[in-house]
């Protein structure tokens, strides 16, 4: 199994304002990601936006803008792009994490856990199914902030065969006010669950003053740091991760056959 390139992007959101926040990542591709091999590049949650509750001024469909430009922004860099944006379908509103390339949504996930001290709950409608997406042979769980208060939904399961999956993702506007609960749980979620957990947290102050440190990182199974990127600055990181490494772990410790 080959390893898995996957670009961070640290960076500050600009309030509902999405033509200054595509144009705020467009810069950010060109001076440092284009050209250069990566297969998956991440940006934080409601890239578009920042996480804001006006889910009906804000929302898109699947055939919008926002879907365009992402497919748009893969075709540039050669790889495939992941980002959560509010989606309007059916009626309701979700707070989607998309998976694309340059020809089509590969992937999505509706936010489960939405984040009632915000009243995330009163606006969106909360997902209903766990998604694992494959890449490269890697198996890969899509996860948004607030969900990485609940293991038991983010729970990695043996079925004799295989783990459910290799590495968990969480994008996030996570304050810093709660930073020491966002750096504890993703090495938590990546020893319990012997996976590789990566969480991608934004920087900078948003449009109701709340203020955000990143501390975004990769932990290994073992839940040593692979990348922890520098608090309260913007960071673009390509990081490698190794197959063998996750392998040579299960099978060294193999706490998951004792799983309840």
């Amino acid at each position: 199994m080959q390893d898995l390139k996957i670009g961070l992007v640290q960076t500050h959101q600009h309030w509902e304002d999405k033509a200054a926040n595509y144009t705020h990542f467009e810069a950010i591709f060109k001076k440092h990601l284009e050209g250069k091999d990566a297969d998956l590049i991440l940006l934080p949650e409601m890239f578009n936006t920042s996480f804001t509750m006006n889910a009906h001024s804000m929302a898109e469909t699947m055939d919008g803008e926002a879907i365009s430009w992402l497919k748009k922004q893969a075709a540039l860099l050669k790889c495939q792009l992941g980002a959560s944006l509010i989606i309007e379908e059916e009626g309701h509103f979700y707070n989607r994490f998309v998976i694309v390339d340059e020809m089509e949504v590969l992937a999505y996930y509706n936010k489960r856990h939405l984040f009632r001290m915000a009243g995330e709950n009163e606006f969106f409608s909360p997902g209903e199914e766990r998604v694992v997406y494959e890449l490269n042979g890697w198996r890969i769980l899509l996860q948004v902030c607030y969900d990485l208060r609940f293991p038991v939904f983010s729970r990695n399961h043996f079925d004799g065969q295989k783990q459910d999956y290799d590495l968990m993702i969480y994008i996030a506007n996570w304050p810093e006010k709660r930073s020491y609960a966002w750096k504890n749980l993703i090495q938590a979620r990546a020893i319990e669950n012997q996976a590789f957990c990566l969480g991608l947290n934004r920087v900078g102050k948003d449009g109701n003053d709340i203020v955000y440190s990143g501390d975004s990182a990769i932990y290994d199974p073992w839940g040593n740091p692979e990348l922890q990127c520098t608090p309260s600055q913007e960071v673009i990181q390509i990081q490698t991760i190794n197959y063998e490494k996750l392998e040579d772990i299960r099978q060294k410790f193999t706490a998951y056959l004792d799983a309840d």
